[in-house]
């Protein structure tokens, strides 16, 4: 892994360009984007559908790889990384939330949160220990041992969130985590992303809510793979 010299941000992308074949052509869905984020940072990514929202999502997060332009996190050059690299630094650095909650049926809240941890080579013991501390953490202490079917959607979803924190990601890449949500389920999702901010997490979130971009410290907003407004928003007091 290279490492830069100057550490400053958590994310540093540099004239990010996607480009998919289509037919004989091609479209581009990102456009030359740059933008940094700090450590500590609660930033959305918004936009009309096809704007490019989630495309940026996936290339900052490790989930795909830009056409052209060049990615830091957290100080690592990740497009220099192998595959296996990239694989391992998703594991142990990174934190994912999606819409679709991805949480197995066939497992506890408890063992949903406990896999990844496994799978990084952590003892049951530890792994247990920071599953555990990770659903009381979103409040879901008493609901360990509930099966997804036992649990409502803005509860699955907190058992994906308490998964992607348990083993202290550098960094939480959420994509659109309340569209399958009614508002009142949305905002108790919203409350435990900005009580972890107020920890210190680092997060990236796409939302094409514009009343949950103005909760974070800043909306970035998407218009044809460009970036049309980077915002720094009005702390919310509330």
């Amino acid at each position: 892994m290279q490492y830069w010299e100057d550490n400053i941000y958590m994310i540093n992308a540099k004239n990010i360009t996607k480009k998919f074949k289509s037919g004989s052509g091609e479209i581009t869905a990102l456009a030359d984007v740059s933008f940094s984020i700090k450590a500590g940072e609660f930033v959305a990514i918004t936009g009309r559908s096809g704007s490019g929202k989630s495309t940026l999502l996936y290339q900052l997060s490790l989930l795909d790889h830009p056409t052209e332009g060049s990615i830091e996190v957290d100080g690592v050059d990740v497009m220099s990384l192998s595959s296996e690299e990239r694989t391992e630094f998703r594991l142990h650095e990174l934190g994912y939330v999606f819409q679709d909650y991805a949480v197995l049926p066939a497992l506890t809240a408890l063992e949903n949160v406990m896999l990844p941890l496994l799978m990084q080579g952590r003892s049951d013991i530890v792994a247990k220990e920071k599953s555990q501390i990770a659903l009381i953490k979103v409040g879901l202490g008493d609901r360990m041992e509930n099966y997804p079917a036992q649990l409502s959607g803005g509860q699955q979803q907190r058992v994906a969130i308490a998964r992607a924190i348990a083993h202290e990601p550098k960094i939480i890449f959420a994509d659109e985590p309340t569209a399958n949500l009614d508002s009142e389920t949305s905002q108790t999702v919203l409350d435990t992303f900005l009580d972890l901010h107020k920890e210190g997490q680092t997060i990236l979130m796409v939302t094409h809510e514009p009343e949950y971009a103005a909760l974070t410290d800043r909306t970035i907003i998407l218009s044809d793979g460009k970036i049309t407004e980077d915002i720094k928003n009005k702390k919310n007091t509330a």
